[in-house]
């Protein structure tokens, strides 16, 4: 006995292909390896409050211990000045920005090229600031203070506009919490404001009607008032002026219930998830079940302002924001911007505007849009065939005569497949078939790629199934200098894992087995339902952040043996298409309670990036 376990552990280690117990991969293995027992576990994150409760079911505790801000690449989309590394947002270097916009003066007297080199600049160097639109000059400072205060963290709010000789107060009525956390980061409060009220004695002088006062508009995460929109109404009335108090370590802390910010500020409970960023970070609006008043619910558990619904712009990851909207927007809208228009007088530059256009001016690419959508049929195991363009992502990987697994055109020369599909001492035998339909009667449009080169996931192991990816290079036609793979189209590689939640319908397609272990020669696709805390099928053996479970509850829909390295696709509220899983493995085709596992892409895009080229798969945040 001894022996004959001492053989299979030899064999096991050379093929790097094992298998725990029950584990059936969608492709054939060469071994079996006993599955090592899991030591994982959970970090619980308890929030608590003045009075000792724990925060209330509107918030994604599981999501809180992540600890995600606005610089949060998985939750929210970069400035056209950073670039997303690592679930990270960080600073571009200024010649990364495109060359075409306003010139901008900066605190530090240079002129830069365009308001995205600037805000590159001071990404590196927080001191050099935005300072105004167009070239430097010698004449006029922006400056804000804070009067009449009883200590340097509070009072009114003064200002001195470029090109202004006199100094303004701000109007109460354009005043909240977004403005305020701008105005106290650019009076060197790091954490923001913590309220936008405050009682202040001021000289009856200044607070006699007819005053003026100006009006000021921030999206809430510029560094300076100076970025923000000022605006004067023509008509003089009475107006009372805005107030704020910065938030200091040793402030006077609301009462109750509190949520505490990752950046350490203390905000009342009920300011989360109401679509305003009070923290100043954005963490009060990122780990969120639904949202309070009338604010927007992404599907990826943010609030947003409800003002940023089919506003033009794209705010959630999700794209859901702007899915459904007219393109010529609500008539009521451009009616009230137009009365706007006529009241009021714009005293600077609109840089959220020039940050949109430079939005627009960044790469875009051309992946997971096809001219066709599929009519919807129920399933791989026993489904229907798929018809040409159906999936112009979908490839085969044959060695020798017989079709192995499928696999995932990406972009360039690059095809995405499962780690336990492949070895690299094979190279030389693999066949990529391209617009393949029946591999028993190749159809007219097949067209066959040799295979220049495999990358296997270098953690890859073969016995839990846990990085189970891959990439294949195929060779390019020595006449030319790029891969052209004909009928097909590119799924979008994902960036963030809250691209798709629980319970979203998608696609998986594949040339497997019926669950009677029958052969089908025909490319067959069906859809099936993410499903979230796999564990409870698969106890030990299912890791969260690496892998996906996807079936029916019936599980009459299923990917099976000879499914493997093929796509899970999810298509997002704009019908954008992204690889959202590798078939890898499972246990029963077609079973109840035995969904498929996957392998989940999102875990991988700088893996994959590294390897391709950011460029060729980075859609968004770029």
């Amino acid at each position: 006995m001894k022996l004959v376990n001492i053989v299979l552990l030899f064999l096991c280690f050379y093929s790097s292909v094992c298998k725990a117990p029950g584990i059936e991969p969608r492709s054939p293995v060469w071994q079996v390896k006993t599955l090592p027992p899991s030591h994982r576990h959970t970090t619980r994150f308890q929030l608590t409050s003045t009075s000792g409760k724990s925060q209330e079911d509107l918030l994604d505790r599981n999501c809180l211990t992540k600890k995600y801000t606005h610089l949060s690449c998985n939750k929210v989309f970069c400035q056209p000045w950073q670039k997303c590394i690592d679930g990270t947002c960080v600073c571009k270097l200024p010649y990364q920005c495109p060359k075409n916009g306003t010139t901008v003066c900066s605190t530090n007297g240079r002129t830069y090229q365009t308001y995205c080199q600037q805000k590159s600049f001071e990404c590196l160097r927080p001191q050099a600031k935005f300072l105004n639109n167009g070239t430097c000059t010698a004449e006029g400072q922006f400056s804000v203070s804070l009067k009449y205060g009883k200590t340097d963290s509070e009072g009114i709010l003064e200002v001195k506009l470029m090109g202004q000789n006199e100094t303004a107060f701000i109007c109460k009525k354009s005043w909240s919490m977004t403005q305020a956390n701008v105005a106290c980061l650019d009076l060197g409060f790091p954490q923001g404001a913590l309220d936008t009220q405050g009682s202040f004695p001021m000289p009856e002088n200044i607070s006699v009607n007819g005053h003026e006062c100006v009006h000021v508009h921030c999206r809430g995460l510029e560094t300076s008032l100076t970025e923000c929109t000022f605006t004067k109404t023509k008509i003089k009335k009475y107006q009372e002026l805005a107030s704020v108090v910065c938030y200091t370590q040793n402030a006077d802390y609301p009462t109750g219930n509190l949520f505490q910010c990752v950046n350490g500020k203390y905000i009342p409970q009920k300011r989360a998830c109401n679509g305003i960023n009070d923290c100043g970070d954005q963490s009060d609006e990122l780990c969120c079940k639904a949202c309070r008043g009338e604010s927007f619910f992404c599907k990826s558990g943010v609030c947003i302002p409800k003002q940023y619904k089919c506003n033009g712009e794209v705010d959630c990851i999700t794209g859901d924001d702007e899915a459904g909207c007219k393109e010529t927007g609500h008539p009521e809208i451009r009616v009230f911007a137009a009365e706007v228009q006529e009241e009021t007088e714009i005293l600077t530059a609109d840089m959220d505007a020039e940050r949109k256009w430079i939005k627009s001016l960044l790469p875009k690419l051309s992946c997971g849009v096809k001219e066709n959508i599929p009519t919807r049929r129920k399933r791989v195991v026993g489904g229907k065939p798929a018809h040409m363009k159906d999936f112009p992502w979908q490839m085969a990987i044959k060695d020798g005569e017989k079709l192995i697994c499928g696999g995932i055109y990406i972009g360039g020369c690059w095809i995405l497949t499962a780690a336990h599909c492949v070895r690299v001492s094979k190279i030389h035998r693999y066949q990529i078939w391209v617009g393949l339909l029946n591999w028993f009667r190749p159809n007219s449009e097949l067209k066959i790629q040799l295979v220049n080169r495999i990358i296997i996931h270098e953690n890859y192991n073969g016995s839990t199934y846990q990085n189970d990816i891959a990439l294949i290079e195929v060779k390019k036609h020595p006449s030319k200098k790029e891969c052209v793979l004909p009928y097909s189209v590119p799924a979008c590689v994902p960036w963030s894992p809250y691209l798709f939640q629980p319970n979203d319908r998608c696609i998986v397609s594949g040339w497997g087995r019926e669950k009677d272990n029958e052969k089908v020669y025909s490319l067959r696709w069906g859809e099936v339902n993410l499903i979230g805390n796999c564990s409870k099928f698969y106890a030990d053996r299912y890791y969260e952040k690496e892998m996906q479970c996807a079936g029916t509850s019936d599980g009459s829909i299923d990917a099976c043996k000879g499914d493997s390295g093929g796509p899970l696709v999810c298509t997002d509220a704009n019908n954008v298409t992204y690889v959202w899983g590798i078939v890898s493995w499972g246990e029963n085709c077609g079973k109840p309670e035995f969904p498929g596992v996957y392998t989940k892409v999102a875990n991988y895009f700088d893996w994959i990036s590294n390897h391709v080229g950011r460029s060729l798969i980075s859609q968004h945040n770029v």
